[in-house]
């Protein structure tokens, strides 16, 4: 069954007051009818006093409030009658049960949890999603979760503890699901052009919301938004990763430093042919290009030798 609008009896909530208040006037007067026609057959008069009555009482459980962003799910005696969202202050049939929920966002931390990545790699992971109840969802959000009796009959608030409760569940199984699909960096798998957890950013997020709006679609739950808040290797990890991503810096930083040596001894012995400022032979541009490696390269300033002979001494 799907979800459907509630079209049954309704009223404004202040015009059945007035009819109540009617009903409690009509009550006093039959009661002093019958007092004047208690000697002269009052039976009329009690007829109207207990209808009076029956009424009042008839129409007291009749009387509902829905504040905005809230709906009432409808039951005739187990059968559903629709869902009701109009704001305000009404009265409905008596003879329907109704079960309150709130279609207002909520946010949902889940606390980090320790899961594998695609590596293998043991990772610490964290989530915070928003989410509510679809409007077209209220039927599936009622029937389709099921809850212990007792926390049902306590109300709404018991009943969307269990839905954030189902929630709760649903996202760590989604969070360990999509975190096993990618790696936590480009050096836990050796390919520097695939997505992974920490340079992913809107793709990770996007298949996190897509994931858990399948997962939870069944009970009429939205997704609004699903984000990773936190992500760290394992403990028992931390350090040699650390120390790895700390060689491999090392070794990236001397790469651009070898690059830039190379291509500054090419400039300058270029610079000295073609400007024929002095002719080296292939010894001495070997010895050239070995002094301004060392010079370039080194971690720490060269001590510079001044050559006061002649470059063929």
């Amino acid at each position: 069954m799907k979800n459907f609008d509630y079209k049954g009896l309704k009223i404004n909530g202040f015009v059945a007051i007035l009819i109540n208040l009617c009903l409690i006037a009509g009550i006093v007067l039959s009661a002093k009818w019958i007092d004047k026609t208690f000697d002269n057959n009052p039976t009329l008069a009690i007829i109207v006093f207990a209808i009076c009555i029956l009424a009042t009482i008839i129409m007291l459980p009749g009387y509902k409030m829905l504040e905005p962003n809230e709906s009432r799910v409808f039951l005739f005696f187990g059968n559903y009658r629709g869902t009701f969202y109009e704001t305000g202050f009404w009265w409905v049939n008596p003879l329907l049960s109704s079960k309150k929920l709130s279609l207002r966002a909520r946010n949902l931390n889940v606390d980090p949890i320790k899961v594998n990545d695609k590596a293998g790699n043991p990772i610490l992971i964290g989530l915070v999603v928003v989410w509510r109840i679809n409007r077209d969802g209220a039927y599936k959000a009622v029937f389709e979760i099921d809850a212990p009796t007792d926390m049902v009959a306590a109300g709404s608030s018991a009943r969307m503890n269990v839905l954030e409760n189902f929630v709760a569940v649903q996202s760590d199984s989604a969070l360990r699901q999509v975190a096993g699909m990618y790696a936590y960096d480009e050096n836990s798998n050796g390919e520097g052009n695939e997505v992974t957890l920490r340079s992913g950013g809107d793709e990770i997020n996007d298949k996190l919301t897509e994931e858990l709006s399948e997962r939870l679609s069944m009970a009429g739950i939205e997704i609004v938004e699903a984000r990773l808040n936190y992500l760290a290797y394992a403990p028992e990890i931390a350090a040699a990763m650390l120390r790895r991503q700390q060689a491999d810096a090392i070794i990236s930083a001397r790469e651009k430093i070898v690059e830039g040596a190379v291509s500054m001894v090419k400039i300058a012995l270029d610079r000295l042919s073609e400007d024929e400022i002095v002719e080296l032979d292939e010894e001495r541009k070997a010895a050239m290009v070995s002094n301004l490696l060392v010079v370039l390269c080194a971690d720490e300033a060269a001590q510079p030798v001044v050559n006061t002979g002649t470059l063929h001494n």
